[in-house]
């Protein structure tokens, strides 16, 4: 009776099951192999690795619903960060109980799939909307390599590449909703407008999109997210009033949005893997100085999920406002409270609670601040 009983949850795990087996070259030891998968649908996701041996890996794990993959190879064993952020790093979706095969000759940025119907319809959703951002971004770069030496020294010619790229991001945009409307009933509809309302913020728009796809996507885990991010939108639109939450700093204190009216806030979202967002510390250092005592407070959020590498930015960044995190990552409360998709993210909020300002950094931080305290 007992394995009868047990049979049908049997059953189950062995439906969700994913394999992913990878054949790169001839590369072995000490190449290493990263992977990070969340599910879409529902709670779940990991982070593994493995060896690379005699050009091969794998890995296998459960799903319930459709996974959104970072896949990273260290080719010379150089560690995860430095294969993610300069090395050979590719973003994938598959699905339950798929069985995906990724070979190539040298690299994962080249590799092709099979075993994944997740994956070809990515491939088809791709195709339709004008490819990937990290596509997009390449043409940017192949345009750029394109120009004489003194093209690539004349600002003319950079802006022009550069309008170039945002056009083609804009173009994607407007395809992304227009997918999002045809394809209610399919996963990448919700993937679609979840990746538009980054770039498109009037939410009179993307809200009844968002309204018509299936139950069953507004239901899940990124249903859910985007719903809460089209409400943070409109909940943080320039003059409303910037929503209050609590939250432990580094020393386990907690410390309230709340308790800082009266002061200016910048309420900055950042991570200590974050580049730009540790670049732009030295100006907001300096900006500090300058206004702290005339009433001006950073509140700094970090969206990291490692206390030791937080705490580690911190010190040697030697950044001295308030920190708090609740080392939850992408799932940070407070960022999914104010919809934050990216970091840096920034909102300047006045001494009576409203928000003055969004996504300032830099000079024009700069010239904001010093309009606001110039008496």
């Amino acid at each position: 009776m007992l394995v009868a009983a047990l049979l049908p949850m049997l059953a189950k795990a062995q439906s969700n099951t994913f394999t992913i087996t990878g054949k790169i070259g001839h590369l072995s030891t000490p190449a290493r192999v990263y992977l990070d998968y969340t599910d879409l649908l529902n709670e779940g996701g990991k982070e593994d690795s493995a060896d690379v041996i005699n050009g091969t890996f794998k890995f296998t794990g459960n799903l319930e619903g459709v996974a959104t993959c970072r896949m990273a190879l260290a080719h010379n064993g150089d560690g995860k960060m430095k294969a993610v952020y300069t090395g050979d790093a590719i973003y994938f979706q598959f699905g339950k109980n798929e069985h995906v095969v990724i070979s190539s000759k040298d690299s994962l940025s080249n590799a092709k799939f099979t075993g994944s119907k997740i994956h070809a319809e990515e491939d088809a959703y791709n195709k339709v909307i004008g490819g990937t951002v990290m596509a997009i971004t390449k043409m940017a770069n192949f345009d750029f390599s394109q120009g004489t030496e003194a093209q690539r020294a004349d600002s003319n010619f950079l802006k022009q590449v550069d309008q170039q790229f945002r056009k083609r991001l804009s173009d994607r945009t407007e395809k992304q909703l227009q997918f999002a409307k045809e394809h209610p009933n399919s996963v990448f509809g919700l993937i679609a407008l979840s990746e538009a309302v980054n770039f498109k913020r009037d939410m009179s728009e993307i809200a009844p999109v968002y309204n018509a796809l299936n139950v069953k996507y507004r239901d899940s885990k990124k249903g859910k997210e985007l719903d809460q991010r089209i409400k943070s939108v409109q909940l943080t639109a320039k003059g409303a009033e910037a929503p209050v939450f609590s939250m432990k700093d580094v020393n386990g204190q907690s410390v309230s949005l709340k308790d800082l009216r009266g002061k200016t806030v910048l309420l900055e979202f950042w991570a200590s893997w974050c580049s730009p967002c540790r670049a732009e510390n030295p100006n907001l250092k300096e900006q500090y100085k300058l206004y702290k005592e005339k009433g001006f407070e950073i509140l700094g959020v970090s969206l990291d999920s490692d206390k030791k590498k937080w705490e580690d930015a911190i010190a040697k960044d030697g950044i001295p406002w308030i920190h708090v995190s609740d080392l939850k990552g992408w799932s940070n409360e407070a960022g999914i409270l104010y919809g934050v998709s990216g970091v840096p993210a920034g909102f300047l909020i006045g001494p009576d609670g409203k928000i003055i300002g969004k996504d300032l950094r830099g000079e024009s931080l700069n010239a904001k601040l010093a309009e606001l305290f110039k008496n």
